[in-house]
């Protein structure tokens, strides 16, 4: 079925707090040099303790409502990406839905980890291409710093905070999505999970802290050779050749990940995107934050063929290759510095 649905507003937020390379060396046994060369990451945003996730999201959401003259009185779904909602319910979403009083919305979370944004997407685009929505409004929201445990220098240096939203709404004319992908390898969740009831998964013992563990060395080798081979089965079905995109925006899990995948594409780095270097990786928020200030800063530029996939905890992964049609309206109030 082809698509009815584009991209009709996006908006962004990250907490004022930033916890610098610097400070992490006061924590831990880590070095400015060492985590720049290792990671690509200098910053990341945390969140008071007296805030969580739904915080962010309000404030993404407000931040798309600041930027573009649109009503949200007439979305008919809320969908919140989050691995890490303040409660198991009520949802996000729901809270979302009270902050702003969208009445009449439904509401629900979706956790797909850090390919969360794109999963929400997809979600979105069906079920306006098929009539059963008319305008979705989605958001990625990660309070990372909530999961991380700051003994650890492995994953401490990596993780931050932030929030994306976009509207997805239904289009008589044009689709802004012209190709997805989506894929799963749960055998790998072991490498990367944070425990909520059970404490064994595929007859392995985890280690039940509440915080995220990983096991850095096989997740790079699994996303190097899968996440590649998927971004070009992604393409390929979809009609397209790497030369027709603009912009790629992958993950932004390790600034080095993303370059051993775009030299395996033989994609330039030069037509890359990420969020890390200033917010770490924000699990679902960072493509969404890196799509944001691109769009802000007029480097993506209307009608740009951008490839965006996500890849995370699960494991799990997803794509889009989508036309941006965005016009910025304001620059002012884009995102708290």
């Amino acid at each position: 079925m082809k698509s009815k649905a584009r991209i009709v507003a996006i908006g962004a937020y990250v907490p004022e707090r930033k916890l610098t390379n610097d400070d992490l060396e006061q924590m831990v046994d880590t070095s400015n040099e060492w985590i720049v060369r290792r990671t690509g990451i200098r910053e990341r945003r945390i969140l008071p303790e007296d805030q969580f996730t739904s915080d962010l999201a309000f404030g993404a959401v407000q931040n798309l409502t600041d930027r573009y003259p649109i009503s949200l009185d007439d979305v008919d779904l809320i969908i919140v990406s989050t691995s890490t909602p303040d409660f198991a319910f009520p949802s996000v979403a729901a809270q979302v839905q009270a902050k702003f009083h969208i009445s009449g919305a439904g509401a629900f979370d979706l956790n797909a980890t850090c390919a969360g944004f794109e999963y929400i997407l997809h979600v979105a685009n069906g079920l306006v291409t098929s009539g059963l929505n008319k305008k979705v409004l989605v958001v990625a929201a990660e309070s990372m710093s909530k999961a991380t445990d700051y003994t650890d220098r492995s994953t401490c240096v990596l993780l931050g905070d932030g929030a994306g939203a976009a509207i997805v709404e239904y289009s008589e004319g044009s689709s802004d999505f012209l190709g997805s992908f989506m894929g799963s390898d749960g055998s790998m969740g072991k490498m990367l999970y944070r425990t909520g009831l059970s404490k064994v998964m595929n007859g392995a013992k985890l280690i039940d802290t509440g915080k995220m563990v990983q096991n850095g060395r096989e997740l790079y080798k699994w996303v190097v050779k899968n996440v590649t081979r998927s971004v070009i089965q992604l393409v390929e079905n979809s009609g397209f050749d790497f030369t027709d995109i603009d912009w790629f925006i992958p993950h932004s899990a390790n600034l080095r990940m993303v370059e051993s995948i775009c030299e395996r594409l033989d994609f330039p780095m030069e037509k890359v995107l990420y969020s890390l270097e200033y917010y770490g990786n924000t699990s679902s928020a960072t493509i969404p934050l890196a799509l944001s200030e691109a769009i802000k800063a007029g480097t993506i530029k209307k009608n740009d063929c951008l490839l965006l996939y996500g890849f995370g905890g699960g494991l799990v992964h997803c794509g889009q290759i989508i036309r941006c049609r965005l016009n910025e309206q304001d620059n002012s109030n884009i995102m708290k510095q």
